[in-house]
Order: C-alpha cells, then structure tokens, then sequence
C-alpha cells in the first residue's frame, strides 16, 4: 500500500468507528433509497430480474421437462415440481453478479470516490447495495413463481415457500459479498462479468438444480454432493413439494455464514483502501 492510500484509509478508519449504529443505519437507508431512485430513472435495469426468470422456466420446462420428466417418473408435471425449487436457487446466484458488475460502474464513474470522501459509513455503501439487489432477486423470484403457477407447479405449501425464499436470500446475500469483492479489485464491469460467469456456470450445471445427480460420474457426484447451490435446491425442494431437508439446510446456512465471514470484511477492507 503506498504512503498517500495509507493515509487516506486511516481517517476512514476512524471515521467509521466514530459513527454509532444508528449512525451507520441512516447512511444505509438513505443510500438504499438513492439506489431505488436509480432503478426507478434506469427501469431497464430491472430487465434481466424480469425476463431471466420468464426465460429459464419456460425454456427448462417446455425443452427439457418431456425427457428429464419422464426419467424422473412423472413427465412434465413431475419435472416442473423438480425444476421451480431448483430455479429459485439459481435466481439467488444468478442475479448476485449484478451487484458487483453495479460497483465497479460506480468505481469507474466517480460516484464511490465521492461517496469515500462523505463522512458516512464504508460499510454502508456496500450494506445498501446488497439490500437493493436482494429486493431485485425477490422481485425475480416473485415474477418465477406466478410463471411456475401458469405451467403447472403447486404450491401446497405456503409456508415452505416463504422458509425457501428467505433461505435463498440468506444465500444470496453471502454470495454478493464476493462479487462486491470483485466489482472492487477488478479493473471493469466486463471482467467482473466475465468472472462471475466462470463462477455461476460449474456451479450452476455441476449442481441438482435442473436435473437429478445419480446419473452423473462419481467425481462429479462428490463436486455435487456439497456445492452449495446443490443443497440450496434441494433444501427448497424439501420445503415446497416435500422430503428431507435438515442436512441440505444446515449445509447452505454452514456455507452462507462461512463464505460471509471471508468475504464480507475483505469486501470492506478493500473498498477503504482501493486507490
């Protein structure tokens, strides 16, 4: 670090532990309400939360729900109570990339350094952009459920659907932290993008979520067994349509805390001391 950041970074160190909690909640909830602003003056941006959800679902069901259904046992009818859960859990991964594409435009435009030199909360700055962005992954999610209802899925119990979205959430919201981590020590949204898809793709296919895992080679079934986008599905499989849930849910929170833990103070400590 050179002289002139380390400078920089102790009176925004001590700036920040000046500031009491109430504190550091104001400067939250005004910069998650500057952020709504900026959806509401982009809408475009809310495109992908939209349109992903209307996309995989019919595009999984109606290509792929007659061949997976049928091995499966219960054709397509089957396989949309297979796939929805499993689609839940892709929306948390999928639409936390946006976070971290979202900060490093702000990087690059200005709008952090401006807000690095506001006596607010560093860590406020990073809180808002993940509460923004978990407002967008349930509106998503809410837009794939009335999809899943249109092509057949039931929802026979509320109260698991409600338990597997905010599992999802929890998840999701460890998950930004590493893209927040990204979007800071990346030069460009483009490499924070091209990043998160090296991530999300393995993760995404090598996992339960589109299809079951029996089949697969046993290597690729040990990757499976404790990916945590794998226990996520199957977690809000067991909470929507039925079945064993507690060691698939106790993984993904084990996950969730685990990946925040390292993540979340990096993301920190570098968004106070990036140059």
């Amino acid at each position: 670090m050179s002289a002139a950041t380390a400078t920089a970074t102790a009176p925004a160190a001590v700036a920040d532990a000046r500031i009491p909690l109430r504190g550091h909640l104001r400067h939250t909830g005004a910069l998650i309400r500057r952020n709504l602003l900026w959806i509401k003056q982009d809408p475009e941006s809310m495109f992908d939360a939209l349109l992903m959800p209307v996309i995989f679902t019919l595009l999984f069901v109606f290509v792929f729900g007659g061949s997976i259904g049928q091995a499966l046992g219960g054709g397509q009818h089957g396989y949309v109570q297979y796939v929805i859960p499993g689609m839940i859990a892709m929306m948390s991964m999928s639409l936390s990339q946006g976070v971290g594409t979202g900060f490093s435009q702000d990087f690059n435009s200005g709008v952090m350094d401006r807000f690095r030199s506001l006596p607010i909360g560093r860590g406020s700055v990073l809180f808002a952009k993940i509460a923004v962005e978990l407002a967008r992954m349930l509106f998503a999610t809410t837009v794939l459920m009335i999809v899943a209802v249109l092509v057949g899925f039931d929802i026979n119990h509320w109260g698991g659907l409600f338990a597997a979205v905010g599992l999802a959430s929890v998840f999701a919201s460890s998950i930004m932290w590493v893209f927040l981590t990204l979007g800071v020590t990346l030069k460009n949204a483009q490499s924070v993008q091209a990043m998160g898809f090296l991530v999300l793709f393995p993760l995404q296919f090598g996992s339960s979520i589109f299809a079951p895992t029996n089949s697969m080679p046993g290597w690729l079934q040990a990757f499976t067994d404790y990916n945590p986008l794998s226990t996520l599905a199957d977690a809000a499989r067991g909470l929507m349509v039925g079945g064993p849930v507690a060691h698939d849910l106790w993984v993904t929170l084990g996950w969730s805390v685990a990946i925040t833990a390292v993540a979340g103070p990096y993301a920190i400590h570098k968004f106070r001391t990036k140059s």
